[in-house]
């Protein structure tokens, strides 16, 4: 057993790639995954998991067909399963994701924005 903790910012400083989810833990059948966002993702939904994002640094916008969520470094917001949703960001922000093991990051959407699955930092 490896006793050490995990440091988000030393993780985070080994990649550079956008909106491509890196593996820090996994917890029972879940995934705490580490992942830098800029721009405009796509629409998209999870239909049989919800889904957590937890903002580390910067401002995240959450579109919805029905409106929108913004989330700032130290708030988390869950997004419900089946909710089509697209995140968005202006500048830069650094996340953590908490989803189900193989959870695909653009859905059932697929697609050249879909990140390979399980790829561990």
């Amino acid at each position: 057993m490896d006793y050490r903790p995990i440091n988000f910012r030393q993780k985070l400083a080994l990649f550079d790639d956008r909106w491509a989810p890196k593996v820090l833990a996994e917890l029972n059948d879940y995934q705490f995954k580490i992942v830098k966002l800029e721009g405009d993702f796509i629409w998209h939904d999870h239909q049989d998991t919800d889904e957590a994002f937890i903002v580390l640094e910067g401002e995240l916008r959450i579109d919805f067909r029905d409106g929108a969520v913004t989330i700032g470094a130290g708030e988390m917001f869950v997004v419900p399963k089946g909710v089509e949703h697209k995140p968005y960001a202006a500048r830069e922000v650094k996340m953590l994701l908490i989803e189900p093991r193989g959870t695909p990051n653009t859905g059932d959407q697929g697609g050249e924005r879909t990140a390979a699955n399980d790829v561990w930092i």
